[in-house]
């Protein structure tokens, strides 16, 4: 009968929690990227409402009486 080959098992092991490591990682990476695009498509109307509100205020004294 043959011997297990213990070194063969934990270093499959150990490849396959690597694996699952990086795959987290990128997991994370992406949501990290997601969210930063999130926010700021959230940002943006608010920059263009400042924006616009700025360029009337800007329009309005210029016409002095």
């Amino acid at each position: 009968m043959a011997t297990p080959n213990y070194g063969y098992e934990k270093r499959q092991k150990e490849l396959a929690k690597k694996k699952k490591k990086e795959e987290k990682l990128k997991h994370k990476a992406e949501r990290k990227v997601g969210e930063g695009v999130e926010g700021v498509e959230g940002e943006t109307p608010q920059e263009d409402a400042a924006g616009q509100a700025g360029a009337t205020t800007t329009d309005t004294p210029a016409t002095p009486l």
